[in-house]
């Protein structure tokens, strides 16, 4: 538990799992959520669909029956999605070193700063946690890429740990 301020308002600690599609099958996928006991699923990409039928299983609707069948709560997070502007900085970045979208490893250092001022500049950690409700046990972050590192999911978990000393866990395929 976390003692917030004067109102000594006490808050549950959950576990934050991190975890992107790519990669995974759609049995694959759900299996490691139930294998990381997530309970809670906030999805945290502005655009919920994915082109293509490899991926198809992540689009909204299907991703959310899917998720309640396994009694898990599903958010759309979108706050916490970079615009359409800042995804364009590391789309030049990507371009100018010559990477793919999908064999990135690491976000840009001008994405990353013009994400924390949009996103995580205002972002209050355990109002966030609060939201998700005492329920919350197992928080899974999720967007599309493989690689943690490559996302900016891993810039939400690393803001979580530090400001509330939660444990996270990058879930890969």
């Amino acid at each position: 538990m976390i003692m917030l301020g004067a109102r000594k308002t006490c808050l549950m600690k959950p576990k934050i799992v991190t975890i992107g599609v790519y990669g995974y099958d759609e049995d694959g996928f759900f299996k490691a959520l139930t294998d990381a006991g997530v309970d809670t699923f906030c999805d945290i990409r502005q655009r919920r669909g994915m082109r293509g039928a490899k991926y198809s299983f992540v689009n909204s609707s299907k991703l959310q029956e899917r998720l309640e069948r396994l009694g898990i709560r599903y958010f759309h997070c979108r706050f916490l999605a970079p615009s359409q502007t800042v995804r364009e900085l590391q789309k030049a970045a990507d371009k100018s070193s010559g990477t793919g979208k999908r064999s990135r490893s690491d976000l840009s250092d001008e994405f990353v700063e013009a994400y924390h001022k949009e996103c995580l500049a205002t972002f209050e950690a355990a109002e966030f946690v609060k939201e998700l409700g005492e329920n919350a046990k197992v928080v899974a972050l999720f967007c599309v890429e493989r690689e943690p590192s490559a996302c900016h999911r891993s810039l939400v978990a690393r803001r979580l740990a530090q400001d509330l000393e939660l444990d996270v866990h990058h879930i890969m395929p």
